[in-house]
């Protein structure tokens, strides 16, 4: 039984197992991070999404304001 480097890297087997390892690994690299930096990261974020909704709505409103 003779192994061949092109079949190494056609071969699809084991594929799937892989990709799903790699979700789970960042899974648990976002749930460490979350758990590091005990809330502080996700008051960033909701300040950031806050941000972009205030800056919807001027966007808005100038945009009823020039149209009427």
């Amino acid at each position: 039984m003779s192994i061949n480097l092109s079949d190494f890297f056609t071969k699809e087997e084991g594929q799937g197992i892989t990709e799903y390892g790699a979700i789970l690994a960042f899974a648990i690299l976002v749930a460490v991070v979350f758990s590091i930096t005990q809330g502080a990261l996700s008051s960033a974020i909701s300040k950031a999404f806050s941000a972009v909704v205030s800056q919807l709505n001027k966007l808005s409103a100038a945009a009823a304001a020039a149209s009427s």
